[in-house]
């Protein structure tokens, strides 16, 4: 099976990932696009939701509360934090597009610990990451911080001719505080939208070894593994990553042949 997910060019399913198309056991993640008026739900029984306004805007309506103009970019490549919506399981969404909007939903197993609520760009954590051609601008959208039972969210835009998620890293073992096992998938856009980014995702063994070239919209699945992206110069790249494993914490692994990146980098 192959880890990359072609986007489709057309209607509202832009792309899709259940537990069940990608055999593992936690992450959901889908893509949407929705013309002004347009209608959308958001109900999982037993998993936690994170709607995630990409760009547009919309109005939401969850658990007797409505929220209005939610959304304040028009690109996901503006330097500026989205909106989110938490979502807890046996909890109906409804989401109507204002304006021509581009959603991500994040979903994992979760209780229902914890109530619906709005996360506003201002609550969002914006850092920058790496040195020279490693930068890359990092926006937390549903950290290890903040309330929720499963989910970890959090979106990346990373200049041309840089790497990203790199040096290469992995966090596919039960090994905290060394590693933390988690499933992922990532969420690629391109600026201008005619071109391409890479990533490789592959292990120690080599049991996974794929190199795949994205295109705009398409996901790209993390089982297990590095995954560091490569953009070409003249092409900006975003990516939304989604995470979920048996425990709600990041802790990642540097592939010992490529660590003495990140060590000269940390002097």
């Amino acid at each position: 099976m192959s880890l990359l997910v072609k986007a489709q060019r057309e209607g509202m399913t832009i792309a899709r990932v259940t537990p069940e198309t990608a055999a593992w056991r936690y992450v959901g993640f889908a893509a949407y696009r929705l013309a002004q008026d347009e209608l959308f739900y958001v109900h999982e029984s037993e998993r936690e939701s994170c709607i995630v306004v990409l760009s547009g805007a919309v109005s939401i309506e969850v658990d007797g509360e409505r929220y209005t103009s939610v959304g304040a970019r028009d690109s996901v490549f503006e330097d500026a934090a989205p909106y989110a919506l938490y979502v807890p399981p046996n909890v109906r969404a409804t989401v109507r597009a204002e304006r021509d909007a581009e959603l991500g939903v994040a979903s994992a197993p979760a209780k229902g610990r914890y109530p619906a609520r709005l996360i506003e760009p201002s609550q969002m954590k914006r850092s920058v990451r790496g040195k020279g051609l490693n930068t890359r601008y990092v926006c937390d959208i549903l950290p290890q911080t903040e309330p929720a039972e499963s989910l970890l969210v959090v979106e990346v835009r990373t200049p041309g001719g840089h790497s990203s998620s790199y040096p290469p890293h992995k966090h596919d073992a039960d090994q905290i505080p060394v590693e933390s096992a988690l499933e992922e998938t990532y969420y690629h856009r391109l600026n201008p939208p005619q071109g391409f980014a890479f990533q490789r995702v592959y292990t120690d063994a080599r049991d996974i070894d794929e190199s795949m070239a994205v295109e705009d919209h398409d996901v790209v699945m993390v089982p297990r593994g590095y995954h560091p992206v490569v953009v070409p110069y003249g092409y900006e790249s975003y990516y939304l990553n989604v995470m979920a494993g048996p425990q709600r914490v990041w802790h990642f692994k540097n592939d010992p042949a490529h660590d003495w990146i990140a060590q000269r980098d940390a002097r």
